[in-house]
């Protein structure tokens, strides 16, 4: 039982904008991600949940550990798409923060949704796991 309504921020990290286009994908009423009774959130200090999208890169992983550090205590953080976990087609590119799971490295991953890119209903799924967490 779900006991609130998680509010969601989502980052891109760095990648090709596949993952992106398929998350907002899932907010379209097509695949309805507020029925779970999330909604997208423009500011990390009222998320409970923080999706991450693509590689990390050298310029965007100070933001991310910014962003990471001003959301509550209680967060959980899905990776999104192959880029997350091994770099995908971005694995030996110049500008990574770190090879291979860069994502890790950076900040703890509660969920990983594999795919390149992941359907929106695995991404779906990745969210209904993240509000099992949250409680």
């Amino acid at each position: 039982m779900i006991k609130k309504s998680p509010w969601v921020y989502h980052l891109a990290t760095g990648g090709c904008n596949g993952c992106d286009i398929e998350v907002i994908a899932a907010l379209t009423p097509g695949f309805d991600f507020e029925r779970l009774g999330c909604t997208l959130r423009g500011s990390p200090r009222h998320a409970d949940i923080l999706i991450v999208t693509g590689c990390v890169t050298n310029k965007t992983k100070d933001k991310l550990i910014r962003i990471y550090n001003q959301m509550a205590s209680r967060r959980v953080v899905i990776g999104i798409g192959i880029c997350t976990t091994s770099g995908g087609f971005f694995k030996n590119a110049y500008n990574r923060a770190y090879p291979g799971s860069a994502l890790e490295r950076v900040i703890p991953v509660d969920i990983y949704v594999q795919g390149c890119p992941p359907r929106p209903q695995a991404i779906l799924n990745g969210i209904k796991k993240a509000l099992e967490m949250i409680g």
